[in-house]
């Protein structure tokens, strides 16, 4: 059975998305993670690579022809400009493999992953078709601490990645469904357990 119910899992950097989307894996949710979408479609040999090179040129990529990512990163942004055109070659090509695996789920719901879903909204950009936004919550100062610890990186960076997204304000408010990350992993997998439960019985629900 195709799922029916389309939840999409947002949240900041360094939220705990990751955490969230296994433990729905767990419970057995097909999770379509915009991020390892974002890397096939820029995987050598794809046309998304190709395009990225055309752009930004040669020196984006490894002596082995990958993505340099950690690169392409410092790059897009130091520029918001060069981050827009980024985003305007990857972001087609990911919704359409996001899309293209969608169709290959099965189970009552399934859990889109988008790092940038409440961006895409704010722009109009063609977001991703969801019918419940599930945002992962977690104070501002835990997530900087989090993200240099995970990155490695000084604090100046952190805030510059953190203030490129959608801030807090506004996840929340697009929120249809929220998880707070900011007690134990324990505390965290209990309210997934919950929203299970929840979008099971909202899926059974709806129309056939």
């Amino acid at each position: 059975m195709s799922p029916r119910l389309r939840i999409g899992l947002t949240g900041g950097i360094a939220s705990g998305k990751s955490t969230v989307e296994r433990r729905f894996v767990e419970l057995g949710v097909p999770v379509i993670d915009a991020d390892e979408c974002a890397r096939a479609v820029v995987a050598p040999g794809h046309p998304g690579l190709a395009a990225v090179v055309a752009r930004f040129g040669p020196e984006v990529l490894t002596a082995q022809g990958e993505l340099d990512r950690r690169a392409l990163r410092a790059r897009i942004f130091a520029d918001a400009r060069e981050r827009q055109a980024l985003e305007a070659i990857l972001h087609p090509l990911i919704r359409a493999e996001m899309e293209r695996r969608a169709a290959l789920a099965e189970g009552p719901y399934l859990v889109l992953s988008i790092p940038l879903l409440v961006e895409s909204k704010s722009r109009g950009a063609g977001a991703a078709r969801v019918d419940r936004v599930l945002v992962v919550d977690v104070d501002e100062a835990l997530q900087l601490e989090r993200l240099m610890s995970r990155d490695s990186i000084n604090i100046e960076q952190a805030r510059a990645i953190v203030a490129s997204q959608a801030s807090r304000a506004e996840r929340l408010h697009t929120a249809d469904d929220v998880l707070d990350n900011s007690g134990s992993v324990t505390e965290l997998r209990q309210a997934i357990d919950r929203l299970h439960a929840d979008y099971v019985r909202r899926a059974a629900a709806l129309p056939t």
